[in-house]
C-alpha cells in the first residue's frame, strides 16, 4: 500500500517526449462480440495508424452474428491482422484477459470493438515511454454519435504534459472527468498483464467479470500505483462512439456509477493506505447514494461499499471539495442513469 500526495499542477512539460517514432512492436487489442455494424470500421482505423510496426489482435467471443465473417476477411487481406474466436462467450473480461495473452509487442493498445483510433495515436503517444517513470499515456476523447450530430470532447485535465500519478489516483476516485476506460490510453504490455482483474471481490455478489464495469479503472488505478508519473495529451485522439449498445449508453439503472464506486473501495481497501484519499471517497459515496438509494444492488449507504473499512465519515471540507468538483454538467451525467435527468 502507499499513502498518497498531489499536486495540481504537471511534474514535466510536454517537451521530455522524443519527436520521433519508436520502431518497438505495439500490439492493438480488440476484444469483441455481436458488433458486425462497427467492427469493421474499428479495424480500419487500428490499420490506418502511422506507427508502422504493429499488429492487431481481435479475439471474437463466440459472436451470433457476421461479425467473424467480417474479421476474417480482413484478415485475409492483411497480415497484421491475427484473429481468433472462442468456441463458447467467456465473458468480456476474460476475452478482454485472452487479447492480451496473445499480443506479442512491447506496448498494448486497447482499442474498444466500437470505438475509433485517430490515425497518429500511436506515434503521438508512444515516444513519452521513453521516460521510464511514465506508466502510461493517455489522451482526450471526442465522443460521438452514428450520425454525427452529437460530438463531445471528455477527459480534459489540463494540459499535454507529464503528471503525478498520485494525481491521478485522488481525483479518478471522486471525479468522473477522469477516465475510466482504458481505451484512451496505451500501456506497456506487461503492465497490462498485471493489472487486469478478472473479478473484483465484495460482499453483494456483484460479477464484476461479467459485467465488465469497474475492471477497466483498475487497470488505471494499479499502473499508476507502480509509476511515479503518466503523461496526458490534450488532443482529441480517441473516438469514442456513443449507442445503445455500448456499457456506458445502455446502462441507465444506476449500475454504472455504482459498480465503479464498488471497484474504487476495493482499490482503497487493498491497496492504498490514505486516510484523505478514503475521505474524499466516502463524501462522493455519500453524494451517489442519496442519487441511487432504489438500486437492486443493495449499495444504499457507504459502509456497504466496503468488505472491512470501518472509517465510513469524511470531514466538511471533503465534501466542499467533491461537490466543487461536481459540477452541474457532472452532476446531470449521474442523473441521467437514475431516469431523471438528460
Amino acid at each position: 500500500m502507499i499513502g498518497l500526495s498531489t499536486t495540481a499542477f504537471p511534474a514535466k512539460d510536454s517537451c521530455g517526449a522524443k519527436k520521433v517514432m519508436s520502431t518497438d512492436l505495439v500490439s492493438i487489442l480488440i476484444p469483441v462480440f455481436n458488433r458486425e455494424k462497427y467492427i469493421g470500421a474499428t479495424i480500419e482505423s487500428a490499420l490506418a495508424q502511422t506507427h508502422s510496426n504493429l499488429e492487431v489482435i481481435v479475439v471474437d467471443n463466440c459472436s451470433q452474428d457476421n461479425t467473424w465473417q467480417i474479421i476474417s476477411a480482413y484478415a485475409e487481406k492483411d497480415s497484421r491482422i491475427k484473429c481468433f474466436q472462442n468456441d463458447t462467450n467467456i465473458g468480456p473480461v476474460k476475452n478482454w484477459e485472452k487479447c492480451i495473452e496473445l499480443a506479442q509487442g512491447a506496448y498494448g493498445k486497447i482499442l474498444w470493438s466500437d470505438d475509433l483510433l485517430h490515425p497518429t495515436f500511436i506515434e503521438t503517444t508512444l515516444p513519452y515511454f521513453s521516460d521510464s517513470d511514465v506508466g502510461c499515456v493517455f489522451t482526450s476523447v471526442k465522443v460521438f454519435n452514428d450520425d454525427g450530430n452529437r460530438v463531445v470532447v471528455q477527459h480534459r485535465i489540463g494540459k499535454t504534459g507529464h503528471y503525478s500519478s498520485k494525481y491521478f489516483i485522488k481525483y479518478a476516485l471522486i471525479n468522473p472527468k477522469y477516465p475510466r476506460s482504458p481505451g484512451c490510453a496505451i500501456f506497456r504490455l506487461k503492465d497490462l498483464q498485471n493489472a487486469l482483474l478478472i473479478d473484483i471481490p465484495n460482499r453483494h455478489n456483484i460479477n464484476f467479470s461479467q459485467h465488465a464495469i469497474g475492471n477497466d479503472l483498475i487497470i488505471f488505478l494499479l499502473t499508476m500505483l507502480k509509476y511515479p508519473e503518466f503523461v496526458f495529451v490534450d488532443s482529441p485522439l480517441s473516438l469514442f462512439r456513443a449507442h445503445s449498445g455500448s456499457i456506458t449508453y445502455s446502462t441507465r439503472d444506476g449500475s454504472l456509477p455504482l459498480f465503479y464506486a464498488l471497484a474504487k473501495a476495493y482499490f482503497l481497501e487493498k491497496y492504498c493506505d490514505d486516510k484523505k484519499a478514503l475521505h474524499l471517497h466516502n463524501a462522493y459515496l455519500a453524494i451517489l447514494v442519496r442519487l441511487f438509494r432504489q438500486h437492486p444492488s443493495g449499495l444504499m449507504r457507504v459502509p456497504d461499499f466496503y468488505a472491512s473499512n470501518k472509517d465510513w465519515g469524511a470531514p466538511l471540507f471533503c465534501f466542499i471539495q467533491v461537490l466543487l468538483l461536481l459540477t452541474p454538467g457532472v452532476l446531470r451525467f449521474l442523473k441521467k442513469y437514475k431516469g431523471i435527468g438528460a
